[in-house]
């Protein structure tokens, strides 16, 4: 090939190479620096989208895990007290079955149930976490758990309900401000024919205010549910059937007195039957009045008194109720405490599984990077030593002419 003073071809490759392997060592030393492979949109715009989309789901996962140790520790105070409440009742029980004996000074032991009362009101008081108290009435808490996303993108969120179980020992009062709009009880008097049923029929759509107080009146016996905050009509229904069930058995009319409770689908109400079963007459009323005063889960220990014989009777009957009360607190508040352990646990490995595949999709490999930065820099000093060479090619044809 002849040699030109107008154009060194020679020079140009050996320009065009050291170009590309300037360029190739820059991308090199950026990868080393980042180690990344893929650390901007510019180097792989697909894969660098899932992998910040990956990326945002992971430093929510990292919040839902506050969440999660959040909710854990406040259920954990509330199973705790729950727990002592509950070893409380249990020595209180021992101190009502000694009033059952005659020859016992029961004021003394009054006394001693006072100060076991007293001592479960201020654990209720404290078992708080960062202000909330689950063993005080109000409505359920949502513990946030999940971000769900389905292949078209769209997240939701999941969350672990963990609802309050009262354990105040405040005491229930009836409502006396009116009856409660939308309730109507039907077929009830003073003597209900064997065989009839009387009913308490919530229209559809009645809304319940905390305090709507309601009564059935069996024999001489009142059997009263006051709503809590964020009670409905079935909630309503669904309290009174089990107090009244449980009231009955407790009499000894359970054989003769039978329970329904249905869905009135005609009109959407909800309704609550009492059947006299006793093969005669038998005294059913009804009655709701707001104003009341739903009172704690432990209320009834307001009115233990063994200081008297017909006392001593009574609390024993109640103990046994508050006690499964306490117990059944102390059930939910262990069962829901575990299962955000376990999510926990899961959203930290869910947490490392995407890290992982964050790392997968791009990060560098750096001991192959390291061997390629050190083979362009011998390409880039080579080529640098070629381009010498040929631009000295010029200076062979200004030999010619001396």
């Amino acid at each position: 090939m002849a040699s030109s003073i107008n154009f060194n071809q020679s020079a140009m490759v050996a320009l065009d190479t050291l170009r590309d392997i300037n360029m190739n060592l820059q991308k090199t030393q950026n990868i080393i620096s980042t180690g990344k492979d893929i650390a901007t949109a510019r180097d792989n715009a697909a894969v660098w989208a899932i992998a910040t989309v990956m990326e945002t789901d992971v430093s929510s996962f990292n919040a839902i895990q506050d969440s999660l140790n959040l909710g854990a520790a406040t259920v954990g105070v509330a199973r705790s007290a729950s727990e002592q409440i509950t070893n409380l009742l249990q020595e209180m029980k021992t101190l009502i079955v000694s009033a059952q004996e005659d020859n016992v000074d029961r004021n003394k032991i009054q006394t001693d149930v006072l100060a076991l009362k007293n001592q479960i009101d201020s654990i209720v008081d404290a078992a708080q976490f960062n202000g909330l108290n689950m063993i005080k009435a109000g409505g359920s808490v949502e513990v946030l758990s999940s971000l769900d996303r389905d292949s078209g993108g769209n997240v939701t969120d999941a969350s672990i309900t963990v609802s309050r179980v009262s354990l105040e020992t405040s005491a229930q009062t009836y409502g006396g401000g009116g009856a409660v709009t939308g309730a109507t009880f039907a077929d009830t008097g003073a003597a209900v024919a064997d065989g009839d049923e009387a009913t308490l029929t919530i229209a559809a759509n009645t809304t319940i205010s905390a305090g709507d107080s309601f009564r059935f009146t069996i024999g001489a016996q009142n059997y009263d549910y006051v709503a809590r905050d964020g009670d409905g009509m079935n909630e309503v229904v669904q309290n009174l059937s089990a107090i009244v069930s449980a009231g009955i058995a407790s009499q000894g009319i359970n054989a003769d007195v039978a329970l329904t409770t249905t869905n009135d689908v005609v009109n959407n109400a909800v309704v609550l039957g009492v059947t006299n079963n006793t093969g005669a007459g038998l005294t059913i009323q009804g009655d709701s009045q707001t104003g009341g005063t739903a009172g704690g889960g432990l209320g009834d220990l307001d009115g233990i008194d063994v200081s008297t014989n017909t006392g001593a009777s009574d609390a024993l009957d109640d103990i046994e109720g508050l006690l499964q009360t306490a117990i059944n607190a102390s059930a939910a508040f262990g069962s829901v405490q575990n299962r955000i352990d376990i999510q926990n646990d899961f959203i930290e490995a869910l947490t490392g599984s995407l890290e992982a595949g964050v790392s997968a999709l791009t990060d560098a490999n750096l001991e192959e990077a390291s061997a390629r930065l050190q083979s362009l820099q011998v390409q880039q000093q080579l080529n640098i030593q070629a381009l010498t060479i040929a631009n000295q090619s010029p200076q062979t044809i200004l030999a010619l002419f001396r």
